[in-house]
């Protein structure tokens, strides 16, 4: 009986400790105590292009294997390409979950998000701003040109889309996104008589009467302007979690919102020099510079004596071309050997095969397809064509470049072919014709004997071969002695030839049968 009550006393004691221990997890830890978190900013400046794209991904990457958890993305931005603000807003939208499952991103505006960085800050879960800045006004535009009717709603709807995109998956009021986008586009405030709270709708798109309060209708964008919001404004109708006043009261509002801890400082990101030279490199302007020096430098290369400065600027203009943009990743493998194929063709035709035929115009297509196809991000095993309305603006946004600079250097080759002989010192840079001379009488570089003096050559001079053209060689002219290129097979020595055209110090003969 004692045993039996003592096996009673003891049961009741592990009883009592179990339950004192499970009142005492629930007390001392219980879930409202906050969850230590980390946090890191990343910087999203200047325009919106490709290489922003690929510095966003690289850096988020390194945030979340430092241990953070908020990815606070700083926006200051005017805008910038479509195409890659819609990589980045599904890099925000689909691949972070996926990649990156905990998570949590949050565009922190601390200037502007306008045009294309409205679409990357609405990608995130959260937008918290900054006082007294913007967020809006995302209609597309095409440089050079106007965009109207079809072709615009072509560009619009799809961009509209976008929008709709990141207003269900971060829930935010859909009809405000579609009216950063058109101009067309009527919103109104309603407040729903059953919950007691206001949304929005689009002019044509307005609830029914009996659930909403129509005759109180507010309305927030009319049909003739696009939307643009204050902070204030943004927070007031649900696109802006909150208004700060720095990057400290936005941690703060996380960390109350969502019952964390921020442990330390946050982890701050910014882009790379590296980064940043690629952008600014494939910028049209830069761009177009760079190509109107790499055409010069050729152009007065084939017109000078020798190998000089003006060689080596194209080749380091070239370089640094191809380079940025593969950098950057718009440029595969298959482009950059289809340039640098086009460069060879090129020098085969200058070089060795006489006159101007298939090999230096396949040349020129090759350079011209290899510079095109860097325009379009395409992988190597596709072809290099824009394939939406998207693609098509960036496509355009680079050509820009390439226009100036193709244009510009035939307005600089025509000026330095007029009056760079006429300025002393810089004359002797380029071998054309002097003012002085008939159109079809040429300075031409020659090798001839001390005796002799310089000698005019001219188009239908008839000379003697004294060293083999192979096709290049020298061909004797009266006393002077020639460098010059055949145009066909081999030629003897001892052969009479005809001058056929001069250009610069290149000068072309035929066999006189």
């Amino acid at each position: 009986m004692k045993s039996s009550r003592r096996d009673i006393v003891i049961c009741f004691g592990i009883l009592l400790i179990i339950a004192g221990s499970v009142f005492a997890s629930e007390y001392f830890y219980s879930t409202d105590a906050p969850r230590q978190t980390k946090a890191a900013i990343i910087t999203c400046k200047g325009d919106i292009d490709y290489g922003l794209f690929i510095s966003l991904k690289r850096r988020t990457k390194l945030a979340v294997e430092l241990g953070a958890d908020y990815l606070i993305y700083q926006v200051e931005t005017y805008g910038g390409l479509l195409k890659s603000a819609d990589d980045i807003s599904k890099f925000f939208i689909l691949d972070i979950p996926e990649l990156y499952p905990n998570a949590h991103s949050v565009a922190y505006v601390t200037t502007e998000a306008i045009s294309a960085g409205a679409l990357i800050s609405v990608s995130c879960k959260d937008i918290i701003m900054r006082e007294h800045t913007t967020i809006g006004d995302c209609a597309p535009i095409a440089m050079g040109t106007t965009l109207e009717g079809v072709e615009r709603e072509k560009v619009e709807s799809p961009t509209r889309g976008f929008f709709s995109r990141a207003a269900n998956a971060n829930n935010y009021p859909e009809a405000l996104l579609h009216a950063m986008v058109s101009i067309n586009i009527e919103v109104y405030r309603i407040k729903n008589l059953k919950t007691d709270k206001y949304e929005f709708f689009k002019g044509d798109e307005l609830p029914d009467a009996n659930d909403y309060d129509i005759d109180r209708k507010e309305l927030v964008d009319s049909s003739d302007e696009l939307l643009t919001l204050t902070a204030t404004k943004a927070e007031e109708y649900g696109i802006a979690r909150a208004v700060v006043k720095d990057v400290n009261e936005a941690l703060a509002f996380l960390a109350e919102r969502d019952n964390v801890s921020f442990g330390g400082e946050p982890i701050m990101l910014d882009t790379t020099w590296s980064e940043e030279l690629a952008r600014w490199l494939n910028s049209p302007a830069v761009m177009g510079v760079l190509v109107l020096l790499a055409l010069l430098g050729v152009y007065i290369e084939f017109n000078t004596p020798g190998l000089g400065l003006p060689g080596l600027v194209a080749v380091t203009c070239f370089v640094i071309i191809i380079g940025s943009k593969y950098i950057s990743g718009l440029a595969n493998w298959i482009e950059v050997i289809m340039f640098f194929m086009g460069v060879i063709l090129l020098l085969v035709e200058f070089f060795v095969i006489p006159g101007f035929g298939f090999t230096g115009f396949a040349g020129i297509m090759f350079i011209f397809a290899g510079l095109f196809g860097m325009l379009i991000d395409n992988a190597p095993d596709e072809i290099p064509w824009p394939n939406s309305p998207f693609e098509w603006h960036d496509f355009n946004y680079g050509v820009i470049g390439l226009s100036f600079g193709v244009g510009a250097f035939i307005i600089c080759a025509y000026l330095i072919s007029k009056y760079l002989p006429k300025i002393p010192f810089l004359g002797k840079l380029i071998l054309i014709p002097d003012g002085s001379k008939s159109d079809n009488i040429l300075p031409v570089n020659m090798t001839k004997s001390i005796e002799s003096e310089t000698e005019n050559l001219s188009i239908g001079d008839i000379g003697e071969v004294v060293s083999t053209l192979r096709p290049t060689g020298k061909v004797k002219f009266s006393d002077a002695i020639v460098d010059v290129v055949a145009e066909g097979d081999f030629v003897n020595i001892g052969i009479k030839v005809e001058i056929i055209s001069i250009h610069g110090n290149r000068v072309v003969v035929k066999v006189v049968f």
